[in-house]
């Protein structure tokens, strides 16, 4: 059975709809803090390839402990100053501090500066690829205008629409129909 051109729109609208919240979830999600102290982060080089990829969306967690081979955040987080996500290759203690020596599975050598304890922020507890590219698109003005106000504007315009044909039907006079069309 072929669509009809309102079966199309309502899929259509539907579509946009599920997008528009979904990609307002995942914004909400990496700007406000969640329970357990995790947060997300997009990771924008490619210094933890392949295990994490450019454009990765982490989700990161302080825990109490840290040992070689956890894949940790750490650093200022800033919207000047970039954490760094790397992994643990050794630990020692320098001034009484714990700090760990860190390395990005892509680069061949061991970072140069030590990551202090308390400059982790967590470890990380999964990736999702690529994602990171759409919430840091939506976090600009044209990201947030093409995903956001664009899409509720047509839905908008499509609800005025049908407002207008329910108010243009004529009144007190039923429609007679077909049985093919009652049947679909």
């Amino acid at each position: 059975m072929p669509l009809r051109e309102m079966d199309f729109k309502k899929i259509f609208s539907n579509i946009i709809l599920a997008a528009v919240v979904a990609i307002a979830a995942l914004f909400i999600i990496s700007v406000l803090p969640i329970p357990g102290g995790i947060r997300t982060l997009v990771v924008m080089s490619g210094s933890m390839e392949p295990s994490i990829k450019t454009g990765s969306v982490i989700a990161i967690q302080p825990v109490k402990n840290y040992k070689v081979g956890d894949v940790i955040t750490f650093g200022e987080i800033t919207k000047t100053s970039m954490p760094t996500t790397h992994r643990i290759t050794g630990g020692k203690i320098v001034n009484g501090k714990q700090v760990f020596i860190t390395k990005g599975d892509a680069n061949e050598n061991e970072d140069a500066k030590e990551a202090a304890i308390d400059e982790v922020k967590g470890k990380v507890l999964f990736s999702i690829p690529y994602l990171g590219y759409g919430v840091n698109f939506v976090k600009t003005p044209s990201g947030f205008i093409l995903l956001f106000a664009l899409p509720l504007a047509y839905l908008a315009i499509l609800e005025i629409k049908n407002i207008f044909e329910e108010i243009r039907k004529p009144k007190g006079k039923e429609e007679i129909k077909t049985e093919d069309e009652k049947n679909g």
